[in-house]
């Protein structure tokens, strides 16, 4: 089938099971603004990988256009919650998601701290006017 050499394996992003510099390249969509260190994730993403090995990070992030950003706090501080509450019975989640966007770095800031972390021609694309963003880095 399509997965043939593809093993899924769930584990803490801060602690990989893996040897060093085992794979061509590393993914994490939407999981990264939820580990308890992001720099932590970082390194291990950065020790897993090898040389000229990619990083790549579908992420939440800053919306670029003011109106939109207000109308996107607006829709998310008052309407996610209440669907999270009807559909699954837990406010509680929704909330988390929304401040947790809230409090991640923008693109440009995140960009600096996959840099810091030892990633290389770190570059980032706006996606939605920047509801969404795709980080990507190489270790060289």
């Amino acid at each position: 089938g399509g997965t043939r050499g593809i093993s899924f394996v769930e584990t803490d992003a801060e602690s990989l099971p893996f040897q060093d510099s085992s794979f061509d390249s590393y993914s994490i969509s939407f999981g990264i603004r939820n580990v308890s260190d992001i720099d932590k994730c970082l390194q291990e993403a950065h020790r897993v990988l090898r040389r000229g090995g990619h990083f790549c990070c579908l992420e939440f992030s800053q919306v670029n256009s003011e109106v939109l950003r207000q109308i996107y706090d607006l829709y998310s501080m008052n309407v996610i919650p209440y669907i999270g509450a009807a559909y699954a019975g837990d406010a509680a989640s929704y909330q988390y998601l929304v401040e947790s966007i809230r409090k991640f770095p923008n693109q440009a800031d995140f960009a600096g701290i996959i840099e810091r972390n030892g990633f290389k021609h770190v570059r980032y694309e706006s996606l939605f006017d920047g509801v969404v963003a795709i980080h990507s880095g190489f270790k060289l």
